[in-house]
């Protein structure tokens, strides 16, 4: 199903037990096409899977691939662009919402270009207790070191033009 620009959708996060994780109620769509889905948010109220809830801080914008396993989240903070990576399963979108499987590890990208792996022992813990198969350990490491590759070489949407296109954007859709 085709997603338009400037529609709302939600976004549900999932882990390989097929259970909920997190959902993002609200989020604007600003661009797709076959391999890309763009998406702008700020301060969304965020559902955790024990039922907790809060809101985004800062505007994002979200990142979502039909064809690579993970997707990118540019938070406009203060001091700068941050990112959030989430490896995850590409994603896909059913008419309820938008949907992908979060595979436990993060890479945050601070202003400087600088980054850190994130959760690496959540990694661990759920490979074995969700039962990750060899074939989406070997996935998820190729694409660590691909995504790592796109930072260094400071390609879309690490080189911020696209973050900044986007949310001069959202900020046009939302106003209206």
């Amino acid at each position: 199903m085709k997603l338009s620009t400037g529609m709302t959708v939600t976004i549900h996060s999932y882990k390989h037990n097929k259970k909920l994780h997190r959902v993002w109620k609200k989020s604007v769509v600003l661009y797709q096409d076959q391999h890309v889905l763009v998406t702008g948010n700020n301060r969304t109220k965020v559902i955790e899977a024990d039922g907790r809830s809060w809101h985004t801080k800062e505007p994002a914008i979200c990142y979502f691939y039909s064809d690579l396993w993970f997707n990118i989240i540019g938070m406009l903070k203060r001091d700068g662009i941050y990112f959030y990576c989430n490896l995850s399963s590409p994603y896909l979108y059913d008419g309820e919402a938008v949907k992908y499987i979060d595979y436990d590890l993060d890479i945050k990208v601070f202003p400087d270009g600088k980054y850190i792996l994130l959760d690496e022992k959540e990694y661990q813990v759920h490979q074995d207790s969700m039962c990750y198969g060899e074939e989406i350990q070997e996935i998820i490491h190729r694409q660590i070191d691909l995504l790592k590759e796109r930072i260094e070489n400071k390609e879309a949407p690490f080189n911020l033009s696209d973050i900044r296109l986007y949310y001069e954007q959202f900020k046009s859709i939302t106003k209206k």
